[in-house]
């Protein structure tokens, strides 16, 4: 089967999606709290760049939007009806396991970073961190790298609460 391209297989593509670029990023957000999900948009569409092309309430819209949108990252709540996120990630990244997911949630223990085992899982925040991490994680898996709080290789802080 031959893979389906999207700016971000491509690994020369990734830079060129930097702030200044006129390529607009398409973000899928997923959480069942529609609150949170005007807030998620509220703080990434303030980047000129980036549009929120598709959000879902559940694990299972959130699979369907990623196969109808192609997004170029995903932003993925944990703890959802129908469908948690981390089966979400699972089902996304059997389609599209080059489209970076981001997980987020209240509590991200060790003990969970520690046992994802979904390589399109990129990055994770804690919601009460949003505000300071949320467009830098974004930022981070765009241009291939991860984003894990506490993690050395990672640009997030060890702060997040762990339950």
């Amino acid at each position: 089967m031959d893979e389906l391209w999207t700016p971000m297989t491509n690994p020369e593509m990734r830079h060129s999606f930097s702030e200044n670029s006129t390529s607009t990023i398409r973000i899928l957000v997923a959480d069942d709290h529609e609150v949170m999900r005007l807030g998620i948009r509220n703080l990434l569409e303030v980047r000129p760049a980036w549009k929120v092309c598709a959000e879902a309430n559940d694990g299972k819209e959130a699979v369907e939007r990623a196969i109808e949108y192609h997004p170029d990252v995903i932003i993925l709540d944990i703890a959802m009806p129908t469908m948690n996120g981390i089966e979400a990630a699972g089902h996304i990244a059997a389609f599209y396991p080059d489209i970076p997911i981001i997980l987020f949630s209240l509590h991200l223990s060790d003990e969970l970073i520690n046992n994802l085992h979904n390589q399109a899982i990129r990055g994770a925040v804690c919601k009460s961190e949003a505000g300071r991490d949320l467009v830098n994680a974004v930022e981070t898996v765009l241009d291939g790298g991860t984003f894990f709080r506490g993690r050395k290789s990672a640009p997030v802080r060890s702060d997040c609460g762990i339950p």
